[in-house]
């Protein structure tokens, strides 16, 4: 856990900036660390049994023997107060046996004890931080068996005449240090860049952190276990957008870390879960798992331990696989790897299949006659003369394990290809190409279009001629399907070729096609799909921030917005939501399009955020064309309230949260923003950003 902002990254990293004269800490982690760890599935909701219980799963799942060795307990294991003699004690009802105790059974498990603290003055919880304590807490934990300690920086104070920068780095020296004094081998997790992503000096801070540490968050927290399939996807891919870009900023034995995998978690598709895996593998970045492992389904057991995919991750190299090619919706990731093989990942971030190739070459492996492709998902081995390329699904990634050198009976690297080829006339319409990247021609070819119940493929069979190697072979196909629908109804489509490569042996490929279609929503409040206000006497259905928390009903009514009030501000005018507290009342926006009509200069929205993003708005008008804008809002509580050209509409003093009501001394706002019309035209719907943080709760067309 860290409080990372959602920053945009540097352009380029830098090399390491030099410490002075500090003390290196050990080489305590040669390799990336793995296990697991308590906070995005349960944050505070632990105790011994919840601990004990996943570090059991660790055995006899078999994750442990594969390397998930280390279980690290995060935020709020122990008392609000430290005891008589300074020391910090476990909750006795949450940890009756106390920590020395859980330290014992994981050794004798033969797993590994980590813990957690931070470098202010309380954690993120709220309870005791190590400052002022460093060397009597690292001497406990030494005591109780910890083998892993994991500082977070919620509560580091500023010194006078200080920058932060330095504030937080006396701060983690003075745990360093007091670590190695301890004699005792404890693998060192830092949390200070996270502190200081999107800053002049995060490079400077990660460079800090690589003398005084094994490892550091460098940025934004992973999605909590409660929260919504899309937002964790989106955070997955947040994580991985800033880390991707920091491979010169670690070592061997000093590792970028882009926080929790959530293989296991409820939300996520297979693919994206498999993309998470081998996406933190290609970064050689610590695979630490966060959810209930004594409930993990066997699809996230195989992509937590697929032995290949933790090779990757854990090769002897310590090399962090770098962006080689970067298009629309796709990256191309290649890693070297000890031994002269490279590991090559195509990784497609769109919301559609895509085709992704690349070339042995671009990856850089050196020239040879022919390439060995090893999946190392679906552990198909094909040999290909360069090519490298695959039809890979949404949020999916294939990896590969490429080895200079191919065998002359191996079955050739393959790839389908869709195109989409509609007209007015004939919507639906597909050029399908089957492409043969290896040295063995392709003959008795048969292409098959798989649909769902439902939708039908003309033709739903083709036989395609013969394919040297090198060379293509395209049919056209037709496809239709019931309207979805108000919403995104997502429907995919398989083409699969049979062919036999040599004799005796068939084999086939597959390639898939997203058919997207967006139906518009009749208003609104029709595509409303958060409970964002909550009444104080039951805030459990609210959830407008991912952690359960929502805005009071109460506090709302005393700003002036109660169901169905007008909201005037800003020269803006809205209807506030007249859905009851507790009912869904905004829209969480994943690129929903909005029935609106109307002529006007702009068109306004009021809303906030969760997050700190924007995304852009598309307007439809009457006669067929568009206009476009960029919507975003302040988070509401924690940014500035001019963030994204938004400005406040009205504040509340509390919020809600999961046990009631709580005033942190904080507003939460409600802010308003536009987009640009096009004088003159009649407005025929709008189209929300595909960002679920941001959050609307009334939009209008202004004269």
């Amino acid at each position: 856990m860290s409080a990372g902002t959602l920053a945009a990254q540097p352009a380029a990293a830098a090399p390491p900036a030099s410490p002075g004269a500090v003390t290196q800490y050990p080489d305590y982690a040669p390799t990336p660390p793995m296990g697991w760890n308590d906070w995005s599935y349960y944050q505070c909701g632990i105790d011994e049994k919840t601990i004990l219980g996943n570090a059991q799963a660790l055995v006899t799942t078999g994750l442990a023997k594969k390397g998930y060795d280390t279980v690290t307990i995060d935020d709020c294991w122990m008392s609000q107060q430290r005891d008589a003699q300074g020391n910090l004690v476990a909750n006795p009802t949450l940890f009756p046996h106390g920590m020395a105790y859980i330290g014992q059974q994981l050794h004798k498990l033969g797993l590994k004890f980590g813990i957690y603290e931070d470098a202010g003055t309380a954690t993120c919880g709220g309870f005791p931080g190590s400052l002022g304590h460093w060397q009597q807490d690292a001497d406990l934990f030494a005591s109780w068996g910890v083998d892993y300690v994991k500082l977070d920086g919620c509560n580091v104070p500023s010194k006078a005449g200080e920058t932060d920068d330095q504030s937080y780095r006396d701060t983690y020296t003075a745990m360093s240090q007091a670590l190695l004094n301890t004699h005792h081998r404890i693998t060192f997790s830092i949390s200070a860049p996270a502190y200081f992503q999107g800053t002049a000096n995060w490079d400077s801070v990660i460079g800090w952190s690589a003398q005084l540490g094994n490892l550091w968050r460098e940025g934004a927290d992973i999605a909590l276990g409660q929260d919504t399939g899309p937002d964790k996807w989106a955070s997955i891919d947040y994580n991985y957008s800033y880390n991707v870009g920091l491979p010169a900023l670690q070592r061997p034995g000093r590792w970028n870390d882009p926080d929790f995998l959530l293989a296991g978690d409820s939300g996520l598709s297979p693919d994206e879960i498999q993309s998470q895996v081998s996406l933190w593998s290609m970064m050689a970045a610590p695979l630490i798992s966060s959810t209930d492992l004594t409930q993990l389904s066997p699809t996230a057991l195989a992509a937590l331990g697929n032995r290949d995919v933790i090779a990757v991750d854990q090769d002897r190299l310590g090399v962090q696989g770098r962006v080689v090619q970067h298009g629309t919706g796709y990256d191309v990731l290649s890693k070297p790897l000890a031994g002269g093989d490279q590991a090559v990942a195509l990784f497609n971030s769109s919301d559609t299949a895509q085709t992704i190739t690349t070339t042995a070459a671009q990856a850089g492996l050196h020239a040879t006659a022919g390439y060995t492709l090893e999946d190392l998902v679906s552990k198909q081995v094909t040999g290909t003369t360069g090519v490298i390329s695959a039809d890979v699904p949404p949020h999916a990634t294939v990896l590969y394990r490429v080895h200079p050198g191919a065998a002359r009976d191996l079955a050739p690297a393959t790839a389908i290809t869709w195109q989409d080829v509609s007209t007015a006339q004939q919507p639906g319409t597909y050029r399908i190409t089957l492409a043969d990247h290896g040295t063995v021609a392709l003959g008795d070819t048969r292409l098959r279009i798989n649909t769902p119940a439902g939708w039908t493929a003309t033709p739903a069979t083709v036989t395609l001629p013969d394919i040297a190697p090198g060379g293509t072979a395209s049919a056209t196909v037709t496809v239709r399907g019931p309207q979805g629908t108000p919403g995104t109804t997502v429907t995919p489509v398989t083409a699969t070729a049979g062919y036999r490569a040599r004799s005796g042996r068939t084999d086939t490929v597959s390639g898939e096609q997203t058919i997207v279609q967006v139906v518009p929503y009749p208003s609104l409040a029709a595509a409303y799909n958060n409970v964002g206000a909550t009444s104080e006497s039951d805030t459990t259905p609210g959830n407008f921030d991912g952690g359960g928390d929502s805005y009071s009903t109460q506090a709302l009514a005393a700003a002036g917005a109660t169901a169905g009030a007008t909201i005037s501000a800003n020269g803006l005018s809205f209807s506030w939501p007249s859905a009851a507290a507790g009912t869904a009342d905004n829209v969480s926006a994943t690129g929903q399009e909005i029935t609106l009509g109307g002529q006007g200069h702009a068109l306004g929205f009021l809303g906030a955020e969760a997050g700190f993003t924007a995304g852009p708005v598309t307007v439809t008008y009457t006669d067929g064309t568009t206009s476009t804008g960029q919507l975003g809002f302040p988070n509401w509580c924690c940014a500035p309230t001019d963030a994204y050209g938004a400005k406040a509409a009205f504040t509340t003093g509390h919020r809600d949260t999961p046990t009631g009501p709580a005033d942190f001394g904080t507003s939460y706002g409600v802010f308003t923003n536009t987009v640009p019309l096009t004088p003159g035209k009649t407005v025929r719907s709008v189209t929300l950003p595909d960002a679920p943080a941001i959050h609307v709760f009334a939009l209008s067309v202004q004269p």
